[in-house]
């Protein structure tokens, strides 16, 4: 696996209680995510079809409350995080969460 782009490593992250994640990029770059908007982005095989990319969970079907009960680093290049439904399979490598960052700055179009 190549390393991550320089700009895509955080220089900190903070959870910030139940409810979400600021991750600040070494870029300068600020990024916020609740939980369930993470949870709606996971990319793990259960969430994400591994042969055709599609999505197998309806974003909409995750909880409105739900919550990030742990957030882990995964070597120096992801995270991983333990929500309230008891899902915890995700690895979310910081180019994933660098390119759901849904900040004005960010966001297509």
């Amino acid at each position: 696996m190549n390393a991550p782009r320089r700009g895509f490593t955080p220089s900190l992250v903070r959870k910030k209680g139940n409810q979400g994640l600021e991750i600040e990029w070494g870029d300068g770059h600020k990024s916020r995510y609740s939980f369930r908007y993470l949870r709606q982005n996971c990319p793990c095989a259960a969430c994400v079809d591994e042969w055709t990319s599609v999505r197998r969970v309806d974003p909409d079907s995750i909880l409105l409350d739900l919550q990030g009960l742990k957030v882990e680093a995964v070597g120096d290049y992801a995270l991983s995080f333990s929500f309230s439904d008891h899902h915890e399979t995700g690895i979310y490598h910081f180019d994933h969460l660098r390119a759901i960052c849904a900040c004005q700055n960010c966001k297509p179009g």
